[in-house]
């Protein structure tokens, strides 16, 4: 492969993901699109842990940690559509500067 290896490679990917995540979180208000950047950034997470369990040799205990870190990447989005559904419902917009103005 050249200079570059494999490990490189998915390390520049990974990094490069999370980058693209939190730049989508950081350049919006729209909840649906801090969802989607927050799973393209754990994406990268479930990458590097597939990667240390590749280069320390323990793929078992990596694929717990990746199931783990799966579960909770569905909760988040479970919950942020939750939130997501009841903001538009409330103000017709997905907008989380609403979130504001909610009292309770």
């Amino acid at each position: 492969m050249g200079v570059f290896g494999f490990e490189n490679i998915l390390l520049l990917v990974g990094f490069l993901s999370i980058l693209a995540g939190c730049y989508c979180l950081i350049r919006t208000f729209h909840i649906l699109k801090i969802a989607i950047g927050i799973e393209v950034a754990m994406k990268a997470v479930t990458l590097f842990l597939a990667l240390a369990g590749y280069v320390n040799g323990k793929i078992d205990l990596t694929q717990t940690f990746i199931i783990t870190s799966i579960v909770i990447e569905v909760v988040v989005t479970v919950v942020s559509a939750g939130i997501a559904i009841n903001l538009y419902h409330k103000y017709g917009s997905m907008d989380i500067r609403n979130l504001r103005k909610l009292k309770g």
